[in-house]
């Protein structure tokens, strides 16, 4: 049974993962990725890792899916309607980028990896709260200060975006 349910688990996540990137309107996408991550807060529950699957519920399906469609919403991405592209060279930049990821993935299936010899954590343990505060707040200090201090700039680049727009209709107005 178990098994079953994470095969089902998994063809949700990647069908909705391939829902999201495929679909052209941006609340479908946002919507696309909230089924995605609680996708994966199920294969958390499966793996025995019920802090894991919490806190992806919470925190991603939650709080940051909440803000991701406040934005939507605010910057009117939903209505935008497809135009020109603006900046020519970001089709050839994924091309070429897209091929070196197919490339390195066909190196890696082709040559194998080598694990190098790291500790092993306690298979028992791995999912607790003290256990990853104590790897959060040592090891991955740096890593989670940058990308709280980049959640902040991209809130204050939204106030901004949004208050050009309204400043920018007001004088229209009058």
């Amino acid at each position: 049974m178990e098994t079953f349910l994470f095969i089902t688990t998994a063809i949700v996540a990647v069908g909705a993962a391939l829902a999201m990137v495929l679909s052209s309107n941006a609340v479908h996408s946002a919507l696309f990725l909230i089924l995605n991550f609680c996708s994966v807060a199920i294969l958390y529950f499966l793996l025995r890792a019920p802090f894991l699957g919490a806190v992806q519920v919470t925190v991603y399906a939650g709080a940051i899916m909440v803000l991701f469609l406040f934005v939507i919403m605010l910057l009117g991405a939903e209505n935008a309607e497809l135009g020109e592209e603006k900046i020519g060279w970001q089709k050839p930049a994924g091309l070429v980028l897209g091929v070196a990821l197919l490339a390195e993935i066909g190196y890696v299936a082709y040559r194998g990896t080598t694990l190098i010899d790291a500790p092993v954590a306690d298979a028992t343990n791995i999912g607790a709260p003290t256990t990853i505060s104590a790897k959060l707040f040592s090891t991955y200090l740096l890593p989670f200060e940058v990308i709280s201090i980049l959640l902040l700039i991209a809130v204050v680049g939204t106030v901004v975006l949004t208050r050009r727009r309204v400043v920018a209709r007001e004088e229209s107005q009058s």
